[in-house]
């Protein structure tokens, strides 16, 4: 941090009411001046951005919930600790730049199996605000963790209420991010 001329009468002031809280005067320079005058970080905005991480993370977990039995036909989708998190936090961050922030969002939830996406569903962040810019999330199978799942992904049987498979996901993700007001072109990201 630089200090200018026209802080100057304010350190002079501020250094004045340092001694009058009881520090001494010979120990005080203009080093000790910024340590008491820095302003604190806002905790605020760290609690909504958060706040904000958590409910983005929400969203994908209910996805997942809901397309499971719909457009997966399984009954379990096991999650690696802290993956949602992970993404909302890379959501977030590529959300940051826009004009609209996160509120710009559109996200299309992908699932890869065998080099083939599926897909899951799509997430609007505010359907209030005009999209600038889709992000295309696609999570990735754990690859031993289903091997007859093509099988059931192409399938058109209907599924019984037996079914019981398990689908386990990848710690891995991809997320793409395409502006939609912008010919700039599109930013891949691989997580």
């Amino acid at each position: 941090m630089v200090a200018t001329s026209s802080l100057s009468s304010k350190n002079s002031a501020s250094i004045s009411e340092l001694i009058d809280r009881g520090f001494p005067p010979g120990s005080l320079t203009d080093f000790d001046y910024w340590d008491y005058v820095v302003p604190e970080p806002n905790l605020n905005e760290t609690i909504v951005e958060e706040t904000t991480c958590q409910s983005l993370a929400k969203m994908l977990e209910n996805c997942l919930s809901k397309s499971k039995q719909t457009k997966l036909g399984c009954s379990k989708v096991l999650v690696p600790e802290k993956l949602t998190k992970r993404i909302a936090q890379d959501v977030l961050r590529l959300s940051s730049p826009e004009p609209c922030g996160l509120r710009g969002c559109i996200i299309h939830v992908n699932l890869e199996i065998e080099n083939v996406c599926k897909k899951l569903d799509k997430i609007v962040c505010d359907a209030s605000v005009v999209p600038t810019f889709e992000l295309t999330l696609v999570f990735k199978q754990e690859n031993c963790s289903w091997s007859n799942f093509k099988d059931f992904f192409f399938s058109k049987a209907r599924f019984t209420s037996g079914f019981r498979r398990t689908l386990i996901l990848s710690p891995g993700f991809r997320l793409v991010k395409r502006k939609l007001y912008s010919l700039i072109g599109t930013v891949i990201e691989e997580c």
